[in-house]
């Protein structure tokens, strides 16, 4: 039994031993666990207040991207809606161009007349479809040229200073093609 005894005991030292080593540790190392504490809630808070820094930023960003996105869609949206005017003056004035044909050759078939229209019209959307400024502007020129004859191949013919039963230069124009 004293062996027991002695056992536990033995047992019963180490263990506080073990505790004082513990506390001691505790004891001289309580400074650098205060100040590890106090960093690492430092470091937390450091890193809580970028975040909130970042996210302002982030948010401001944000902000000029939608404000400037909104502005670029309006100016689309304006930019599109004169170009759709503009397509309809367009195409109001090859109707009239088609009108002025009739009338001042009205022995033409109202098919040749079409025709002509038809022509005037692949021009325009050729000119609106072309992708390159400058092939957009070859396309316009194109057009000019074309209503630019068919007036003066009507203005003639009614002013009686041809002719031609046909605006023969306007067919011209459109063979070539």
């Amino acid at each position: 039994m004293t062996t027991f005894k002695n056992w536990i005991l033995t047992l019963v030292k180490l263990f506080h031993s073990v505790k004082d080593e513990n506390l001691q540790w505790k004891k001289t190392n309580q400074d650098q666990q205060v100040k590890l504490k106090h960093a690492r809630v430092l470091a937390a808070k450091t890193l809580e207040t970028e975040l909130k820094k970042r996210n302002v930023q982030l948010e401001h960003e944000l902000t000029l991207l939608r404000t400037k996105n909104n502005t670029e869609l309006s100016m689309f949206k304006t930019k599109c809606k004169q170009d759709i005017k503009d397509y309809k003056q367009y195409l109001a004035s090859l109707d009239q161009l088609k009108r002025s044909i009739q009338a001042s050759y009205k022995h033409l078939p109202e098919a040749v007349a079409f025709t002509i229209h038809h022509h005037a019209k692949h021009l325009l959307n050729q000119m609106w479809e072309a992708k390159d400024f400058e092939q957009k502007m070859q396309h316009e020129i194109q057009l000019i040229k074309f209503m630019t004859t068919v007036h003066e191949d009507a203005r003639l013919n009614l002013e009686g200073a041809t002719t031609e039963k046909l605006p023969e230069r306007t067919l011209n124009l459109i063979q070539q093609k």
